[in-house]
Formats: C-alpha cells, sequence, structure tokens
C-alpha cells in the first residue's frame, strides 16, 4: 500500500487518535482537551505563533485545520473561484483561509443576515441560496466549493455551481444519507468529496499559515458555569462564530 505523506496521517487506516475518549497508540486513553498540565508524545505536540492571541488561536485546531486541508488539498489560490455554504464556526475560518490564500471567495447562505460579517471576514462575494436566481446566475461559476453546514441540501442544484472538473467537498455531517445526483456529476466531470480535519503535520503547516497573515477565529470566551447556556446559543445559532471556554475558571 501508498505510504501517506506526512501531511495527511489522518488518513491511516488504523483511523486517527482523537484528542476526546481516544485511545492513544500505546493503548492508553486520550486525556482530553480541559486538563490544567498533559503529558504528551513530542510528536503530537503544535507550536502556537506567538502573535496569535491563545483564544484566537484555540479553534483553529478545529475549524481552522478542517477547512484549510481541503482549501490547500484542491489548490485554493489566485485565479480559483472558492464557494463557503454557510458562515458559521466552519465557514468563517474558509473564508479567512480562502481569502488569505489568494481565492475570489463567494459565500453562500440561506440569507443576507451576515452579508457584513461575510465580506469583512474577507469574501468578495455574498450569495442569498433563498433566492431562487442565486442557482441560475452562479451556474458553472466555482472551481472548489466547501459545504460547512450539516443539513441535507439539494446537491444537485449546489453541484451544478461548479466549472468542469469542479468539486464540491464535504466538511458537514448531515443527520441523514444524502441523494447524489449522477447526471450532476457526469455532465462536466465534477467531484463530490469529503474531509475531516488534518495531520499533525498538516495542523503545524495551517499554525504557520495563520501565523504568517495573522489569522484567528473570531471568539466569544465564557467561563465554565457558562457552558449550558453557550450550548444552547450553539443550537439557536447564536454565536458569532466559536466559543472559547477560559480554562482558569475550571474547578
Amino acid at each position: 500500500m501508498r505510504e501517506l505523506p506526512r501531511r495527511a496521517r489522518q488518513l491511516l487506516p488504523q483511523g486517527n487518535v482523537g484528542t476526546y475518549n481516544g485511545t492513544g497508540r500505546d493503548g492508553l486513553p486520550t486525556a482530553g482537551g480541559y486538563s490544567t498540565h498533559l503529558v504528551v508524545d513530542e510528536n503530537y505536540v503544535l507550536r502556537i505563533p506567538a502573535n496569535l492571541p491563545l483564544d484566537e488561536a484555540a479553534p483553529l485546531l478545529c475549524a481552522g485545520i478542517t477547512t484549510y486541508s481541503p482549501l490547500a488539498h484542491w489548490g485554493a489560490g489566485p485565479g480559483k473561484q472558492v464557494a463557503v455554504i454557510g458562515l458559521g464556526g466552519l465557514g468563517h475560518m474558509g473564508v479567512k483561509l480562502a481569502h488569505a490564500m489568494g481565492a475570489e471567495v463567494s459565500v453562500l447562505s440561506q440569507s443576507l443576515k451576515k452579508q457584513e460579517d461575510g465580506l469583512r471576514l474577507g469574501a468578495d462575494h455574498y450569495y442569498a441560496t433563498s433566492d431562487e436566481s442565486t442557482f441560475q446566475d452562479l451556474r458553472g461559476r466555482f472551481d472548489l466549493i466547501l459545504n460547512t453546514v450539516s443539513a441535507n441540501l439539494d446537491l444537485s442544484q449546489y453541484l451544478k455551481l461548479l466549472k468542469t472538473d469542479g468539486a464540491l467537498v464535504e466538511l458537514g455531517a448531515p443527520e441523514h444519507p444524502m441523494e447524489v445526483p449522477a447526471f450532476a456529476l457526469i455532465t462536466q466531470r465534477r467531484t463530490l468529496a469529503g474531509s475531516m480535519i488534518g495531520s499533525i503535520a498538516e495542523t503545524q503547516e495551517m499554525l504557520d499559515f495563520c501565523g504568517e497573515h495573522g489569522i484567528g477565529a473570531e471568539v466569544e470566551v465564557i467561563s465554565a458555569d457558562q457552558v449550558n447556556e453557550a450550548y444552547e446559543r450553539v443550537l439557536g445559532s447564536d454565536v458569532r462564530y466559536r466559543f472559547v471556554i477560559d480554562t482558569a475558571t475550571l474547578a
């Protein structure tokens, strides 16, 4: 079997090692991310660039690498048209990173409610998918689309927004199986793919990129006793765009 490069080790057949409720390569349980002290293998240590505030850097280890990995893999950059479906915890990082890579960035959202935020974060265009004309006007526009939402979308509509050889990459995980319209794929040699997090090497690459470009997540810092309230706000889409727990407040 072909050996995977270090930046793709999360794709090894034996699976990745999860931070929470996982089992390390040594057979011992992983300790999670809320410890005050933690002893780890040096191969799992990451360097946070000195210019990134720690609260803004924390979500990069989730939302940052989850969006950076497919953007890098599918070649987002100058001359490329990239669309991000949804402007939430994942989507806002996708916009920031794609913009920093030099791509022309569009946000596809149900409404224009977050348009001001989207443009501030680096989007060049912002479209409401509730407007039926959006799908007609943008047909064949994009090289790459990142789907950051977990709703069951009409993939036929979104796949038709891709150019020939374009790719739609699933980052969200819908509750129900997705229906894939074959003709929306085969007529223009389009690709429907998926991506999840990234390797330690690629995560370090992402952190260095964010340090170089001064990119952090948009966060709201909360204390440990606000977790239940924050959870309810997440369910109500009332967060822009990631909650970060101040570990100094952990009992």
